[in-house]
Formats: structure tokens, C-alpha cells, sequence
């Protein structure tokens, strides 16, 4: 499948931004996490592209090509949602089929409650909605245990420096210890170090952390997704507690749950064939 790099301006910031497909055919973007980048939807965007829709795969703000822009001032949610926004009208559309992984996953929940005439259908990759997430957080002490690291990525510089130590090793062993065997290859690590390597890029990528915790964003006034939405969900995640995607739908409008219980957090590496045909099967809904 041939991939097309670009350079994309939007909401102040310049995104590297990959694509395949027509790009007169149905528009999906897909969000990776921490601490990924485009290729963490090597598996999804030829299948994507290859059934017929035109597929954007950016590396957010802060990762890999993308502009890093200091402060947390720039990694709260709705700058992440606008550079969303922005996506799609640089495509030349007026919506969008969203999907979203871990901190992509927040983001895409975030388009979708604050732009919902912007997003066509969203699907949902272990992350639960923001408000969930919240109010597990404050009560449920296994999730508190679980974001352990949240904290200790508060500290100024610290994470940085053991982070980037024997060549991101540690990154890469959190990597392959959290997910199934095989899921993230010998062939796949040096892509990841040369991203996490890339000058500002691991400042960058905490920040979207740091920004959550010192700057909050304001409680929406309305929680519920409006839009149809699919969640599919690992159940064998060693950071977030499996009870939070089945609460997540108490948000939806139109939700629908998925879960694997040989998955783990990376269950799009994990079992790609799987999550696949269940999102063409969703994309595909809407015309039945």
C-alpha cells in the first residue's frame, strides 16, 4: 500500500501527517498514544485504505515529524480536538470517521463531544470517556495504582532523563512487557527509538500528561456522545481497569462494546485482523 507523506498546517502547528487511499473516498483519521506515533496503525492502514476509504495517520503534536510546540498550555484537549478539526477541513471535508488509541482515544472523545458535527462515527481503542476516566481515578483504588506513572511524569526533567537512557530502552521494554509476544517485533523497536529521539520529542510527549494534571480542562456542560460510537477493548490492560469501557457506555447515545480477552492495551498490534473487521463493519453501518 503506497503511503504519502505530508506537512500539514493546522490550528498553529505543522503535523506530519501519513496517508493512503483515494482521497475522493470516505475520510478516516486515526489518533495513536503515548508513546507511539503514525506507524502504531501499520496494521490498519493498508486494510483501511485498501476497503475503500482515504486514511490520515498524523503524528499528534509533540511526536516524532510533528511540531513541538512548549508549555502545557499547548497539549490541552481542545487544542488536540482543533488540530483534529483541522485535519479534516485540509482534507476538504465536513466530517470525518475518528478513531482513536490511548491518548488519541482522549482526543477523539473530546472531537466528539465538542465537535460532533465534525465526526461521522467514532471508534474507540482502550481508553475510556473522559468523565469515567475522572471519576475512576478519584475512587476506584486499583486505576489509582494502575496511573502510578502519571505522577512520576509530573517531575521536572527526571522522566526525560531516564526515559532516554541505553538508547529509550526503557520505553521499548514497556512496550513489549505490556503487550502479547510478538505484538511489537525486532523490526518495529527502531522505528519507535528513532521517533522518541527526535529532538523536544519526549519533553513533548509528557506534557500531554503534565497538561492533564496542572491544567484540567473545564467540565463540558453536555457528556453525552452524540454520534454512534464502537469500543473495543483489551481486557488483559496492565493501566486501566477493564470496568471502565462497559461504564463508558452509560455516555453513548449508540455505543457498542467489543472486548478481547487475549488482548492487551496494544490490541490493535495485538489482534489487527480482529479490530479491522470490526471497524470496517461500523464504517460500513451507516449505509446499510
Amino acid at each position: 500500500m503506497p503511503l504519502t507523506h505530508h506537512d500539514v498546517i493546522t490550528n498553529g502547528v505543522r503535523l506530519h501527517v501519513v496517508s493512503a487511499g483515494d482521497p475522493a473516498n470516505p475520510l478516516v483519521i486515526l489518533l495513536h498514544g503515548f508513546p507511539e506515533f503514525w506507524y502504531g496503525w501499520r496494521h490498519q492502514i493498508p486494510a483501511l485504505a485498501g476497503a475503500g476509504y482515504y486514511v490520515l495517520a498524523p503524528d499528534q503534536r509533540g511526536y516524532n515529524l510533528s511540531d513541538k510546540p512548549a508549555g502545557l498550555d499547548a497539549y490541552a484537549l481542545p487544542e488536540l480536538a482543533a488540530d483534529v478539526v483541522g485535519l479534516i477541513d485540509w482534507a476538504g471535508r465536513d466530517q470525518a470517521l475518528l478513531v482513536g488509541h490511548d491518548w488519541g482515544a482522549e482526543v477523539a472523545w473530546w472531537t466528539a463531544l465538542t465537535h460532533p458535527q465534525r465526526v461521522r462515527r467514532l471508534g474507540i481503542l482502550n481508553v475510556p470517556h473522559p468523565s469515567v476516566m475522572v471519576k475512576t481515578l478519584r475512587t476506584n483504588p486499583a486505576q489509582m495504582l494502575r496511573s502510578w506513572y502519571i505522577g512520576f511524569f509530573q517531575i521536572p526533567g527526571l522522566p526525560e532523563w531516564l526515559l532516554s537512557q541505553n538508547n529509550a530502552e526503557g520505553l521499548a521494554l514497556a512496550l513489549l512487557r505490556s503487550s502479547r509476544p510478538g505484538s511489537f517485533t525486532d523490526r518495529d523497536i527502531p522505528f519507535y527509538v528513532e521517533a522518541w529521539r527526535q529532538p523536544g520529542a519526549l519533553t513533548a510527549m509528557l506534557n500531554w500528561y503534565r497538561s492533564i494534571a496542572q491544567r484540567p480542562p473545564e467540565s463540558l456542560t453536555d457528556s453525552r456522545v452524540r454520534v454512534p460510537t464502537l469500543i473495543q477493548w483489551g481486557r488483559n490492560d496492565i493501566a486501566l481497569v477493564p470496568d471502565m469501557a462497559e461504564a463508558s457506555l452509560a455516555y453513548c447515545d449508540d455505543g457498542r462494546l467489543i472486548t478481547y480477552d487475549e488482548a492487551t492495551h496494544w490490541l490493535q498490534h495485538d489482534v489487527p485482523e480482529a479490530v479491522n473487521a470490526r471497524l470496517l463493519e461500523f464504517f460500513r453501518q451507516e449505509n446499510a
